[in-house]
């Protein structure tokens, strides 16, 4: 090929609030994912991708090599006892999926294969295990599986006593599944066929025809999202129906699963909360008192807000992002000044202990605790610099125990060295950036930067370890992860201030922390890079427009990029759950908001940096034709010679490939594509 693939101009023009919209590549949307054309296209532009990076072949070669060394071959998670058996998940050398194993909690018992997922994915070109959930009495397991990579799960179930799957197959659902206590009632979420918003609660009894399931649930308000978990007690099964900014939760006897459920606390516009029982109460975690959330607890028949005991008042300086219950003590995740802390509190009287920090710069979060009877809190910990580490404290004599870390070959921590900096925007505001490098590669202003950040619905990015990251350290690159506005590293606040018509505040953070980066030398200003993906792809390909010379490169991983279209398409999957972040365009002012920044619609003549996009044909959270069209159109308008490239996983969704091993083939097709640019080896002029 001589020349990059160019999509036909077929004009499709859009009136709307008195403004004319016109789209020349509407037509490369296909919702069968079946017209000859448009597969023809994305074949086309993955060929020109492969041939213009075939110069890296090398790199990307030993890259692939590096990363996957970097994976342990025989690997293991740390046991977890759970009603009287064992349970541990499996890396066997060379297998891209777990084996789930279990065995009775008595001397010398067998470990017995549970479920070997690699068996399960065996053929398929993709597979994803969504839940596995077994019976209270042992006796039958569960499962929902994704073979096609567009989130929509398979229900199978399996008699555990001798290893035979039933004949009952459950399509089209959500991947949460809760089983009743009497080990033959089953709960299912079902997905609308259209849009995949999850929207009914279904119930199905063992051995008989799913026709015949009893509807529990069904949410008529297209904005929430529905999932279903257990809690702690193990009397309460919970449906979770949830909003960006509203919360409502509806609880079944899990001893009298026909009974209908029952709604704890009515939704209120802006009211969020998440609930949990133990000990003949529930607990409840609100935002009611102050946007940092409180924990309050009441008894099991009177759940109304007044009848609410306070247990941990909201604070000023801390979030309360999440909480677990053991007997005698509740453990929280609370964050403060971007950083997450656990803390522990007497279920008696209240005494809060703050568990010690493991480094400044790491990350800490609750892990699996199945038996809330216990006094033993499992945790994990990682840094930029430490690989994952599994902790288990004792939460009466406060003695810590390390269970696990994970070993990484040809690794050593002390090469490497990370910071967080709070840099000050161009509107006085302070924006964390988290910092990692290998230390004998640093110099001064001369180091390939690359930056990468989210900002979207409130999550926060965390500083925790990713040995693929190594293979562009010890190249010489810094990495820098802003925690740009829209994100949830400084709470509800921070999170509002990124969304809506505060939304170019995730831009201009982007754009000033990168500046101020390299103005301090963390960074060669001809060799600086973006990175982000979904709605951090929609951040660079932003910026990409507003601040065209910033970056020398920019890699778009399945960017959310036609924002206007979209939010405009009630029938895509997550358009309507997604208008209290975007906005929603038939207000004219939310139109406007959106207008001024969507990627696709602010392409205009002028140089762009080097541009490596992604998507994949079956992804159903941003469809593939978004990047497909911001790739046809950037092509047509840009003035510069730079490359730009598209590449279509025509197996694939939105995560990409599955896999231990095979994820890392598109990783290492895109990190050669950065070092490539970085070391001036390519493209060639």
């Amino acid at each position: 090929m001589m020349t990059p693939p160019q999509a036909r101009r077929i004009p499709s023009i859009h009136q709307m609030h008195g403004e004319t919209r016109e789209d020349n590549f509407a037509w490369l949307r296909d919702d069968e994912r079946a017209d000859p054309d448009v597969i023809n296209y994305l074949t086309a532009e993955n060929q020109w991708c492969e041939q213009q990076l075939a110069p890296l072949a090398s790199i990307e070669a030993t890259l692939y090599q590096e990363m996957t060394a970097r994976i342990p071959g025989n690997d293991h998670s740390v046991p977890f006892l759970k009603a009287g058996h064992w349970y541990q998940q499996r890396y066997q050398q060379g297998d891209d999926y777990p084996h789930w194993v279990w065995r009775k909690d008595v001397d010398e018992a067998p470990w017995q294969t549970l479920l070997d997922c690699n068996q399960r994915a065996h053929n398929a070109e993709y597979y994803e295990l969504g839940a596995l959930e077994i019976t209270a009495d042992h006796r039958y397991m569960a499962v929902t599986e994704d073979y096609l990579s567009r989130r929509e799960y398979v229900l199978r179930i399996q008699r555990l006593t001798d290893q035979t799957w039933l004949d009952t197959v459950i399509e089209g659902i959500s991947p949460s599944i809760v089983w009743a206590n009497d080990g033959q009632t089953l709960f299912y979420i079902k997905q609308d066929p259209q849009t995949l918003l999850p929207w009914q609660v279904w119930r199905h009894k063992l051995g008989t025809d799913p026709l015949d399931d009893c509807l529990v649930y069904e949410e008529q308000d297209d904005s929430y999202y529905v999932s279903l978990t257990g809690s702690s007690s193990e009397q309460r099964l919970f449906i979770l129906l949830e909003s960006s900014t509203t919360s409502e939760v509806w609880s079944i006897d899990a001893d009298k699963p026909h009974l209908p459920p029952r709604c704890i606390v009515p939704r209120r516009e802006n009211h969020e909360y998440s609930i949990d029982h133990f000990q003949d109460h529930y607990f409840i975690r609100s935002n009611r008192e102050g946007i940092n959330f409180g924990l309050y607890r009441c008894g099991e028949t009177e759940t109304s807000e007044h009848s609410w005991q306070q247990f941990i008042a909201v604070s000023e300086e801390r979030i309360l992002e999440d909480f677990q219950l053991f007997n005698e003590w509740l453990v929280t995740e609370e964050r403060q000044q971007g950083k997450m802390i656990l803390c522990q509190y007497s279920l008696a009287d209240g005494q809060r202990l703050e568990l010690p920090k493991q480094a400044e710069n790491g990350v800490v979060w609750i892990g699996h605790n199945p038996d809330a009877n216990s006094s033993r809190l499992r945790f994990g910990y990682s840094s930029f610099t430490t690989p994952t580490t599994t902790y288990e404290w004792d939460l009466t004599t406060h003695q810590l125990t390390c269970l696990k870390q994970v070993h990484i070959p040809l690794y050593e921590e002390s090469d490497y060295e990370s910071d967080w900096r709070w840099l000050t925007m161009r509107d006085g505001v302070q924006v964390p950036v988290s910092l990692v490098w290998r230390k004998d590669c640093l110099q001064p202003g001369k180091n390939p930067l690359l930056v990468y950040g989210y900002g979207a619905y409130g999550a926060a990015l965390e500083a925790d370890f990713g040995f693929t990251r190594q293979s562009l350290l010890d190249r010489g690159f810094i990495y820098a992860m802003v925690h740009v506005r829209g994100g949830g590293e400084l709470g509800r606040a921070w999170y509002d201030a990124g969304r809506l018509g505060h939304k170019m505040n995730s831009f201009y953070d982007f754009i000033d922390a990168t500046q101020h980066l390299l103005a301090q030398g963390m960074g060669d200003p001809q060799r600086c890079y973006a990175m982000g993906g979904s709605a951090g792809g929609l951040l660079v390909a932003a910026v990409s427009n507003i601040a065209p010379t910033l970056f020398h490169g920019i890699l778009a991983q399945v960017p959310f990029v036609d924002v206007v279209s979209t939010m405009l398409d009630e029938s895509i999957p997550l358009t309507t759950g997604e208008y209290e972040e975007w906005g929603n365009p038939n207000s004219q002012a939310d139109y406007q908001t959106i207008m001024a920044y969507s990627p696709y619609d602010n392409v205009r003549e002028q140089d762009y940096p080097h541009l490596f996009v992604t998507t994949g044909l079956h992804d159903s959270q941003v469809q593939y034709w978004e990047p497909a069209k911001w790739v046809a159109k950037l092509r047509e308008l840009k003035t510069d010679d730079h490359q730009l490239l598209l590449y279509t996983d025509l197996d694939a969704g939105h995560g990409g490939k599955s896999g231990r091993y095979q994820a890392y083939v598109d990783i290492a097709r895109e990190c050669a594509f950065l070092i490539g640019l970085a070391n001036g080896s390519w493209p060639k002029s």
